[in-house]
């Protein structure tokens, strides 16, 4: 097991089989040492957090459907690195997507979820740059997706 599952682990954090793509696309390219992955949305065994950020799902459910997100994206890092996630030289950057209803704001908030969970699993190499967007609409009706480009060695 590497280091990155047993901090995983240790937090209670199982990672999933990789969610294959719903549309035309792959989960992830690698260009040279850089992964592009590609967006995760807040699906987990028992059918994820749907609905709108600030009408049907509250900031901290908003922030759980991030961090399931980052779960996602960790289990596509696994699959582009053969199984060994200390491969993953660096987080480089997660763009965040919040399906957002008019007047909430704190999208900066709920992408946290993503982020802290980066950094949970692979310290300072887990700290990266963000985009942070709230949406009118996510696929499947989705609370909340997020992109990431890691580098691997």
């Amino acid at each position: 097991m590497s280091e990155v599952e047993s901090r995983l682990a240790a937090a209670g954090v199982t990672l999933p089989v990789p969610v294959a793509p719903v549309a035309n696309y792959v989960p992830f390219v690698r260009s040279g040492s850089l992964v592009h992955i590609s967006g995760q949305v807040s699906l987990d065994a028992s059918g994820g957090i749907k609905g709108v950020v600030g009408a049907d799902v509250d900031l901290d459910a908003a922030q759980g459907a991030a961090r399931l997100c980052g779960i996602n994206l960790i289990a596509q890092m696994k699959a582009a690195c053969d199984g060994d996630l200390d491969r993953v030289v660096r987080v480089v950057k997660l763009g965040g997507f919040v399906q957002a209803g008019p007047d909430f704001f704190d999208i900066p908030k709920v992408v946290n979820g993503a982020s802290d969970l980066m950094v949970l699993a692979f310290g300072d190499t887990g700290r990266h740059a963000r985009s942070a967007v709230g949406v009118y609409r996510l696929p499947l009706n989705f609370a909340v997706e997020v992109d990431a480009v890691v580098e691997l060695r």
